[in-house]
């Protein structure tokens, strides 16, 4: 199974690991030179190579080396950076036209996106969509349609939080260095809730305890305030946390009680992440909106509210949009992506990535003293790293980790608040051989690097 959806998509490049020089190599660090002359330095880099081509679970850069991608450009290409389906779609459209703006002109594929959203979101009632183009607009917007439906001013966010680099979004966001230093003041009518940390716990007591401590932040502000309550189901930037079971049924149950529109910001642990198609699946809770972007489109920039026809409609005529928002190549290559989840075959290779990982990081727990957990579903997992016993972060290994995985042909990203966690985000078509060496060099230098 693993191998024929590797090979579906993978069929250019070898899907094997390969170092032709030193990384970064010459040419990389020759353009990557030119970039620092050319780019503002306001935007970051994780490793300096440049790519040349990439496919299924491989990037290739400019100097020949093959590296294993673990990171999906942060859950976007989740299946494969040149995935064909996607391209025979952008590049048909291509002949036909690049955009006219949905809100100047019609096309067919932004109603069939729609569409399909509306049929395949969680929640058994009537939905509708409307499209943009990034995930923190789709953010931005959610705030819009739940003020518009409610007449009221107040969001409520929870620690741990990461929503966007926008100005409202930086102000939902927890963690302030990089996304916020500097940036402020940030936008009034943003509340900040504890979260549900099974690990660093914000509040003693269990998932009882938190949502008490999330009423009572409510009533503090006064729950007639608030118009929306937005929570990802998978917290992405806050260290991959999947919040104690309940937590986020508590959030349902709390939201139904104070009139709050709850928002799921699905945008990076939806579209098959996590082994389901929506993360909030695994909940078994459906958000009043549901908000979708990253590998919703593969790349092509596309993002989607998705939820309830009475808060969708309730925005004036033109009072949502954009310029881009919904633009035609996006939407046929969200239709691509849409075609290859039919058969259930990227689902269960996602649900197969977490096994493999598991079997091979989890043993960690027990002979390192510095991997404090494994967690994650699907293709979205994380070792966050710690001292044992007593939980201090060590963010100076989780760096050194990554560092030499870079070193080894393995790109590796790593998150958290503290700055501790490696997360992998693995393409969906990634072949089970090529996981296992990229977990097993990764397995190794933390045992070396543990010491």
């Amino acid at each position: 199974m693993t191998e024929t959806l590797a090979a579906r998509d993978a069929e250019t490049l070898t899907q094997t690991r390969y170092l032709a020089t030193a990384i970064p190599g010459p040419r990389s660090t020759q353009l990557h030179e030119e970039r620092v002359q050319q780019v503002s330095s306001g935007l970051g880099i994780t490793l300096p190579v440049f790519v040349s081509r990439a496919d299924g679970g491989i990037i290739e850069d400019v100097d020949g080396n093959r590296l294993i991608d673990f990171a999906s450009g942060i859950a976007v290409t989740s299946l494969g950076a040149s995935n064909r389906r996607v391209a025979q779609r952008v590049a048909k459209q291509l002949e036909a036209f690049t955009h006219t703006c949905f809100m100047v002109t019609e096309y067919e594929s932004f109603t069939q996106v729609c569409d399909w959203l509306n049929r395949n979101t969680p929640g058994d009632f009537d939905k509708r969509t409307a499209l943009f183009s990034t995930g923190a607009e789709a953010v931005e917007n959610a705030v819009k349609i739940a003020r518009a439906a409610t007449g009221r001013a107040n969001v409520l966010v929870f620690d741990e939080a990461y929503h966007g680099r926008s100005l409202l979004t930086m102000g939902m966001t927890a963690k302030v260095n990089p996304y916020k230093l500097n940036f402020g003041p940030m936008p009034e009518h943003v509340i900040r809730a504890a979260s549900a940390n099974p690990l660093r716990p914000a509040v003693e007591g269990g998932v009882e305890a938190a949502l008490a401590s999330v009423e009572a932040t409510l009533i503090e502000n006064d729950p007639g305030s608030f118009a929306a309550m937005v929570i990802e189901p998978i917290q992405g930037e806050g260290g991959f946390i999947v919040p104690m079971a309940g937590f986020i049924p508590g959030l349902r149950q709390l939201a139904d009680k104070y009139g709050i529109v709850l928002v799921i910001d699905e945008i990076q642990a939806g579209m098959g992440r996590t082994g389901t198609l929506f993360a909030s699946e695994h909940e078994g809770v459906a958000g009043d909106l549901i908000l979708t972007a990253k590998a919703l489109a593969n790349g092509v920039p596309l993002s989607a509210v998705t939820g309830r026809t009475e808060l969708l409609n309730a925005p004036h005529a033109g009072g949502l949009g954009g310029t881009y928002a919904g633009n035609p190549l996006a939407c046929e290559a969200a239709l691509a992506v849409f075609e290859q989840f039919e058969d259930g075959g990227l689902l269960e290779n996602a649900q197969l990535i977490e096994r493999v990982a598991r079997e091979v990081l989890e043993p960690l727990l027990e002979s390192t003293a510095v991997v404090a957990q494994v967690r994650g579903r699907g293709a979205m997992l994380a070792v966050e790293f710690a001292d044992r016993g007593t939980l201090a972060p060590r963010p100076e290994l989780a760096a050194a980790v990554s560092k030499v995985c870079h070193a080894q042909g393995v790109l590796t990203l790593t998150c958290g608040t503290h700055g501790n966690v490696l997360r992998l985000l693995p393409p969906l078509v990634i072949g089970e051989a090529l996981l296992r060496d990229g977990l097993e060099v990764l397995a190794q230098n933390i045992v070396e690097l543990a010491g």
